[in-house]
């Protein structure tokens, strides 16, 4: 069974239709990027051109930086702040053909990798408390105790030394400050320090971009209790997530 996934992010949105069977994409992704400001309007754009780009019509699942609330956006993370109040699932079904044609469901964007990363990925037969958390532009997260999602939890704007979190330790914050990836783990050290003393989890997933590269910071993150593992479907995930999703399997 295929299920189309769009995964908007503060830089990119990427899509593709998702083998559900498999837990993996069934084509080539297509990315765009995210039209700065990054408007309702704007980026309801770039979705219709991913989703267009492979002449899809069906279910969309979409994830999306901030508080979704039965399909209304309550936040927004790194994106115009326009976004708040908007019923995403409307906006982009009447931008994709109707409801008839692209019915969409919508979701936070850690909670979507989550998903995926649970039931396909390194979260597979877990029960205990995990958490994955997505470095990227900023800091996502998901929260699963028991296996069942608790949604929206957003850990990336906890405070650390006076910030939002996400300033300091995404991997834009890295990227930004040019900062060595030793300089760099150890603030993400001391953010899962921090994560792990208020939730005490079995198991931190670290997802996003930059898992693809865990091997170049996770060997630095010392002190940590909990299991520390990168994410299976790396940047896949919240794609992947999200078809889950349109397909009521999350």
């Amino acid at each position: 069974m295929q299920i189309f996934g769009v995964d908007i992010g503060g830089s990119g949105i990427k899509g593709a239709p998702v083998d559900l069977d498999r837990g993996d994409l069934a084509q080539e992704r297509h990315k765009v990027l995210t039209p700065q400001p990054a408007t309702p309007e704007g980026v309801a754009d770039r979705v219709r051109e991913v989703v267009g780009h492979f002449d899809w019509t069906g279910p969309v699942g979409v994830t999306f930086p901030g508080v979704i609330t039965n399909g209304t956006a309550r936040t927004a993370a790194n994106v115009d702040k326009s976004w708040i109040g908007t019923d995403i699932r409307s906006l982009l079904a009447d931008r994709l053909g109707g409801p008839s044609q692209c019915p969409v469901t919508v979701l936070n964007d850690a909670d979507a990798a989550g998903v995926a990363e649970m039931h396909f990925g390194a979260g597979r037969d877990r029960t205990g408390t995990v958490i994955l958390l997505t470095f990227g532009t900023g800091i996502g997260s998901a929260v699963f105790t028991g296996g069942r999602l608790v949604p929206n939890t957003e850990l990336g704007h906890l405070e650390l030394n006076g910030h939002d979190a996400e300033k300091k330790a995404s991997s834009k914050a890295r990227e930004d400050e040019d900062l060595s990836w030793e300089h760099w783990a150890r603030r993400v050290q001391k953010y899962l320090a921090h994560v792990e003393m208020l939730f005490s989890p079995e198991l931190f997933i670290i997802g996003g971009g930059v898992s693809r590269k865990a091997h170049k910071f996770l060997p630095l993150i010392e002190g940590i209790r909990a299991e520390l593992v990168p994410a299976e479907l790396q940047n896949n995930a919240g794609i992947v997530g999200a078809a889950m999703a349109a397909a009521g399997r999350a």
